[in-house]
């Protein structure tokens, strides 16, 4: 990793405590970016308000996996319909040195930003690299800590949305975060030129009795028209 200076690995005497927040030093979350071990996982960490880490192990499933692949697909067809600058990242990871690091399953970089996304194979730097307006996260078994520390953590990073998906109840809770802190949910996309949430969350039915043609090929139709 070259985005940020690690220190070396030190031995762990005991498991560590996955699958929630845990109190952990910034030096402490940087060695578990950089041990194999952990390869897998997804790691999270703020120092603003929750000043804890959180290593998620949990295995994706293919429902969770479908999701992400519909809002992917739906988001880059939108967006080249509308000529819209993007640029989309899956699974990408994120610092900013000392105080905050996060993996999200998809992140955008709209607008002007897209000319700014970072192209490197090393975690991203955002002491180096601009933070992506638009997060999401697909939450499968995880949706009470993405709409409570995770949303803080984003809060805090700087995004101007911040979605989550929730694949049990198909649903979307999209958020706006508001210039003086906090955030509001949102029916529509002001970062994406008006895109409706409700569309999105139909494909994302349609998608459990459909197949990814069926649902991209309705998408089509539905953004076409939109002018």
């Amino acid at each position: 990793m070259t985005a940020i200076a690690s220190p070396p690995i030190k031995q762990q005497t005991k498991p560590l405590i996955t699958d929630q927040w845990i109190t952990a030093t910034w030096d402490e979350f940087v060695q578990i970016l950089d041990n194999p071990l952990y390869a897998e996982s997804r790691c999270y960490y703020d120092t603003n308000q929750i000043k804890q880490m959180r290593i998620e192990t949990m295995p994706v499933g293919s429902e969770h996996a479908l999701d992400n692949g519909i809002i992917y697909a739906a988001i880059f067809l939108y967006c080249t319909l509308k000529n819209i600058s993007h640029k989309g990242l899956l699974n990408a990871s994120y610092v900013k040195t000392g105080f905050q690091g996060c993996q999200p399953d998809i992140s955008y970089y709209i607008g002007e930003s897209a000319a700014l996304a970072p192209r490197s194979s090393s975690i991203v730097s955002l002491d180096e690299s601009p933070v992506p307006n638009l997060v999401i996260e697909i939450s499968s078994s995880t949706i009470n800590d993405d709409l409570g520390k995770k949303r803080l953590l984003y809060e805090q990073l700087g995004t101007s949305e911040y979605w989550v998906v929730d694949v049990q109840e198909v649903k979307i809770i999209a958020l706006e975060m508001l210039e003086n802190g906090g955030s509001r949910q949102i029916t529509t996309s002001n970062l994406l030129g008006g895109l409706a949430i409700a569309d999105l969350e139909e494909a994302l039915k349609l998608s459990r009795e459909k197949s990814q043609s069926e649902v991209g090929a309705w998408l089509l139709q539905k953004y076409s028209n939109i002018h």
